[in-house]
């Protein structure tokens, strides 16, 4: 990956996350972090991935920010300087709880290596 695209990575990140953080009175997306992005060659389309607080499903959740999806655009061609504004699908970053459904099997294989 160029470095170019991963700055733009780096800071569509910063960005949607501020977005959600001040631009937006919805609770849930102040339950919303965003995990990393992967913007296509051309800067056309966009991942975000992101994980919450929130008690809804992933499914739930994909779809709630999906929808939203168009006013973050917005704010993000406002904020962002870019000739072209990426369309931006939200996905639900799995890897954190993967991670510590790991460390948890992790710590469990320890406490039977003790006993």
């Amino acid at each position: 990956m160029s470095i170019k695209l991963e700055r733009i990575n780096s800071e569509l990140v910063k960005t949607i996350s501020g977005i959600l953080a001040s631009e937006t009175n919805d609770e849930l997306m102040h339950t919303i972090t965003i995990t990393g992005a992967q913007v296509s060659k051309d800067l056309s389309f966009a991942k975000v991935y992101f994980t919450s607080l929130s008690d809804l499903s992933k499914e739930q959740l994909e779809k709630e920010m999906n929808e939203a999806s168009d006013m973050v655009r917005k704010f993000v061609a406002e904020q962002m300087d870019m000739r072209q504004t990426p369309k931006i699908k939200f996905i639900y970053d799995e890897s954190i709880e993967y991670g510590s459904k790991i460390e948890k099997i992790i710590a469990e294989i320890h406490q039977d290596e003790k006993a």
